[in-house]
């Protein structure tokens, strides 16, 4: 008895289906795909329901004749290859000529067509593949193909799909990126009768990113460029201060091709290496155009990959391209900066020695070669105000520069004695400014200004000593201090430990949140933050807002592609909220994952928020209770798990400073 069996043609065309399209937005890519080859330059988008009850795609291209319409949803009938050899330099979208016949076997279409040069179109309507009515029919040049009822005879794929609004935003994002690939085509996009987006088509990128990205968005980005005898680059990344938190805003277009590609992706961030911090990265949108034979598209069913001839050189492109747009850029800056201090320093020395010659009241001017004086006198009392220069001011009031006690250092490390008794004041009363004038200087006046500007850092160095020994669980140790603003240094028995303080703060609080005893707790914003990002995380938030909810965080729809949040969990700063949603967006999208770890993942990115943050500076009661816990044993790995503590012993030390 055989058991392999040849499959009847429309079980076939309905696999074939599923691998072309496999959902909505699926159906939409390959219908724009076909109306750019056909030469149009203007093109509308219009859905209802998600797309899964009506989508309609309108283009002025070339149309099609009516003696090929019926042969158009035949399986690989295609007008844009007839030969093995065209395969080796494809400049077209769509090649394969199965989109149409997949499209058919899964849905009801009807298709009005005319070429410019017929005198009436054709009107072709099927029903799962099958012609059911073709006739004569007066319509515009062009194609219009309208597509209802999608995978209502696979009721099997009809049952993966997601909720309207998810499968609305999805379409949005394909039109989206494929109106960015083409400025020179006019794109409007209609989602249930209200116009979403819409292209000028002027074939200018700046006002294409406009109309879709927004104001703000271009606002942010910078132009970059390169181009050599193999490829060229042209188009903007955004600058380093615009950074967002996920990869959502990363368009990359290869000649005219809507693209993925790690190898581009990972080019344009080494170029922003030492420029972003952690978990921030760079937006752009770029094309890249190149020879047909230098690059493969036919490795993809959905052809959103492809292949290079030669990584190496579209990483070096892209790379250089990004990374002279920002040294550019840095110039840039540094000359406008230094043109406004210029222009500033000639205002002041200008305006500033008439002013100091009212007030010295001997019509003297306090300056020293064209220079505004640093102080001057004030009538009455004999006291007066003055001015400091950058390093006398250190000296005497900054308080980081406090090493213990009365003591400061100096930007040279040097100690320098902090002026609080009376003889130290007294050496201070009188100040000689640069051009060689005593000035007077109240201590009252200075005191008042120290008081007033450093209470709460003079109070807590003056509280606590410059280092802590206890006891916790048995062991005795002693906290030194904190190195580089990041480890806690701590002396226990005979070993020196360096802790890691964000890790270990970020330990605490994702245990803490883990508890049974956590209930989420929320703090209610005065004024919403509105997040934009994108259409598909944007929709995915709003699908999870229950979810989101019992996190503490209350998000509401603000646009297509943006959510307005009213709430977030306490232990959140305002200012991190739009980057903390962007980083649980991707823990959002892998619904295979059970409820536990999913909410796992968005406790590993509140607490990493919600902790110290290397590089600033702690107070030494803080490094203590941070040390306590470490080393009671509650707190041995990062939730990422990064290691919090590197221990050096007393003998490794004396072996390597030869005392072994």
């Amino acid at each position: 008895m055989p058991k392999i069996f040849e499959l009847e043609q429309h079980v076939a065309d309905l696999i074939a289906a599923g691998e072309v399209v496999q959902r909505p937005a699926s159906v939409v890519k390959e219908l724009i795909d076909n109306s750019i080859d056909s030469g149009a330059g203007i093109l509308t988008v219009e859905i209802t329901s998600g797309g899964m009850t009506y989508i309609r795609v309108t283009d002025n291209g070339c149309g099609i004749a009516a003696a090929d319409a019926k042969t158009a949803f035949l399986r690989h009938a295609t007008s844009k290859l007839q030969d093995a050899s065209g395969l080796e330099a494809i400049g077209t979208l769509g090649f394969r000529g199965e989109a149409l016949a997949a499209i058919a076997a899964v849905s009801r279409i009807e298709m009005q067509t005319r070429e410019p040069v017929a005198g009436e179109g054709i009107s072709l309507t099927l029903d799962a593949g099958e012609v059911v009515d073709m006739s004569p029919v007066g319509c515009p040049e062009g194609t219009t193909i309208i597509v209802r009822d999608l995978f209502f005879n696979t009721p099997a794929r009809h049952k993966f799909m997601k909720s309207d609004r998810a499968e609305g935003s999805s379409i949005a994002s394909v039109v989206l990126r494929c109106a960015l690939s083409r400025p020179d085509i006019s794109f409007r996009f209609i989602k249930d009768g209200k116009t979403e987006y819409h292209t000028p088509g002027d074939s200018r990128m700046e006002s294409c990113i406009y109309s879709l990205l927004g104001r703000e968005f271009e606002a942010g980005l910078i132009s970059a460029e390169t181009a050599d005898e193999t490829v060229c680059v042209k188009g903007f990344i955004s600058s380093p201060a615009c950074a967002r938190g996920n990869r959502s805003y990363q368009f990359f277009f290869v000649n005219g091709r809507v693209i993925r590609s790690l190898v581009l992706q990972s080019a344009l961030e080494q170029a922003y290496k030492n420029r972003l911090p952690s978990g921030r990265f760079p937006s752009c949108v770029l094309y890249i155009t190149t020879k047909l034979n230098a690059v493969d598209v036919n490795v993809h069913p959905a052809k959103t990959e492809i292949k290079f001839i030669s990584d190496k050189i579209f990483f070096d492109a892209l790379y250089y391209a990004a990374l002279g747009a920002l040294e550019k850029q840095h110039v840039t800056n540094i000359e406008r900066q230094t043109d406004f201090m210029s222009r500033t320093s000639d205002s002041g020395a200008s305006g500033g020695g008439a002013s100091d010659s009212g007030a010295s009241g001997n019509g003297a001017p306090n300056t020293t070669g064209g220079k505004q004086n640093v102080g001057r006198v004030v009538s009455g009392g004999g006291h007066g105000f003055k001015s400091l220069e950058v390093d006398e001011y250190r000296r005497r009031y900054d308080p980081k520069r406090r090493v213990s006690g009365n003591t400061f250092r100096d930007s040279g490390g040097r100690k320098q004695s902090d002026p609080t008794t009376a003889d130290e004041q007294a050496s201070y009363a009188s100040y000689r400014a640069p051009g060689g004038q005593s000035i007077s200087a109240p201590a009252a006046a200075d005191e008042h200004f120290s008081d007033d500007l450093f209470r709460a850092s003079d109070e807590q160095t003056a509280s606590a000593p410059a280092s802590v020994t206890a006891t916790f669980s048995g062991n005795l140790f002693r906290v030194i201090g904190e190195a580089l603003n990041v480890y806690i240094i701590v002396e226990c028995r005979d070993s020196v430990l360096f802790i890691d303080k964000h890790a270990a703060h970020e330990r605490i609080h994702f245990d803490a949140l883990k508890s049974d005893e956590f209930e989420p707790m929320s703090q209610a914003l005065i004024t919403p933050v509105i997040c934009r990002l994108g259409h598909e995380d944007a929709s995915l938030l709003l699908e999870n807002s229950e979810f989101l909810d019992a996190l503490g965080f209350s998000v509401e729809s603000f646009g297509e592609d943006a959510v307005a949040v009213r709430h977030i969990p306490t232990e959140i700063d305002i200012n991190d909220t739009e980057s903390v949603l962007a980083e649980i967006c991707p823990q959002l999208k892998h619904s295979e994952d059970a409820e536990l770890s999913r909410r796992d993942g968005i406790y590993k990115t509140i607490a990493c928020k919600a902790a110290i943050k290397a590089g600033h500076s702690s107070g030494i009661r803080e490094l203590e209770s941070l040390a306590a816990k470490v080393l009671s044993g509650e707190v041995s790995f990062c939730p990422h798990g990064r290691p919090v503590t590197f221990e050096i012993t007393k003998s490794k030390l004396d072996k390597v400073m030869g005392r072994a």
